[in-house]
């Protein structure tokens, strides 16, 4: 959204065919339309192969005729072929309908290769996922609030999520995010955004059973104004004749970090590790801190009070070793070899808290890519 109008930003959302409901859906496969046309072009071609000679003498077939036969035969049954949604499917993005077990093994194997301190993520993210993509019944959306200090993963996250699903991840026209200081950006407009995201949404899932909403900055959105979405998260089968229970809800904010870094360091400082720290000891100390927290967009929220947020998934805040692991990575997907000493004056560089100990990144792996820069004549 423009800073200076309440209109969504057409070049940062995928706004929804007009109207919804019209969208074009891909060629038909059925076996009914099949048995209309005999089976597709391929039929017709069979039997066009399959014909005996004519009897007695006859005028010898116009080559063009028959060429023209044969081109319209071939073209048939590539339609024909075509038609299934799987070859659709695999030249153009479709929408994931059935859940495909390659998504659940992706999300793993990327989370384990690129994400690093983040324990409960990893394993929260992918039972949340894989039992929401298994569960052919789900009662309602999934809705995912993933909380912690700038640089420790959260928009990283959402974007392995995104792109497990599907293959484009967050430039999917099925993936939509919003970001609360470019899109809601002035207060007094909140009942225009209420309307607008609220048509947003039900367009958007009108198309796409399983679309992908992201929410960023929720700390930064005005109170009030997520609660304008409770109705598609909550227990409808349909709502005004749309069912939103595919349908997946990712919410990013700062807010908690406090409670999050408050439960690390007591951690520490009774000589237990952070792979220790249970999502039990967490999960509801972390909602109640977001849910009072008057500088959050879920403050008094009726999401977090009618228990309509799944999973709040708490990022832990990174440790000097977690920074170099991300300096290497990124040197490594830049193609260069690794040069120790660079890498360990890039993570010396960062600063870290509390102000005795040093122990937590204060930009987690924000900056990392800047400083490689520096170092680096790429």
């Amino acid at each position: 959204m423009a800073a200076a109008t309440p209109k969504m930003a057409a070049a940062t959302l995928k706004a929804p065919s007009a109207p919804p409901k019209m969208a074009a859906a891909p060629p038909a496969s059925s076996a009914s339309a099949r048995s209309q046309d005999g089976g597709g072009g391929s039929g017709a071609l069979l039997l066009l192969l399959l014909l005996p000679p004519l009897p007695g003498p006859v005028g010898a077939v116009e080559p063009i005729s028959l060429g023209l036969a044969l081109a319209g035969a071939a073209a048939s049954a590539l339609t024909g072929f075509i038609s299934y949604p799987r070859l659709y499917c695999y030249f153009r993005e479709c929408c994931l309908q059935r859940h495909d077990p390659r998504a659940a093994a992706a999300l793993q194997e990327n989370l384990d290769r690129k994400l690093f301190g983040q324990h409960l993520v990893s394993k929260v993210i992918v039972k949340a996922v894989k039992g929401f993509l298994n569960n052919e019944n789900a009662k309602k959306p999934l809705a995912l609030s993933l909380h912690g200090w700038t640089g420790t993963g959260k928009n990283f996250v959402s974007k392995i999520i995104a792109e497990s699903i599907y293959k484009n991840g967050l430039k999917s026209k099925y993936v939509h995010q919003f970001v609360a200081t470019l899109h809601f950006p002035h207060a007094q407009d909140i009942n225009t955004y209420k309307d607008q995201l609220q048509s947003w949404i039900r367009g958007n899932v009108s198309i796409c059973p399983r679309s992908i909403f992201i929410f960023d900055e929720m700390d930064k959105m005005h109170a009030g104004l997520i609660d304008s979405i409770k109705p598609f998260l909550d227990y409808y089968e349909l709502l005004d004749g749309v069912s939103y229970r595919k349908a997946i809800f990712i919410f990013l904010s700062n807010a908690g970090a406090e409670k999050i870094t408050e439960l690390a360091l007591d951690f520490w400082r009774n000589g237990r590790t952070r792979e220790d720290i249970e999502l039990t000891d967490i999960q509801n100390s972390l909602s109640v801190s977001v849910f009072n927290n008057k500088n959050s967009g879920f403050w008094h929220s009726t999401l977090i009070d009618k228990n309509l947020i799944d999973y709040f998934v708490p990022f832990l805040p990174l440790e000097y070793k977690h920074v170099k692991m991300c300096v290497r990575v990124e040197i490594q997907s830049r193609g260069y070899t690794v040069d120790e000493d660079i890498l360990t004056r890039i993570a010396d560089e960062m600063t870290y808290f509390p102000r005795e100990e040093r122990i937590y990144s204060d930009k987690g792996c924000k900056t990392v890519d800047a400083k490689l820069d520096y170092y680096y004549d790429f």
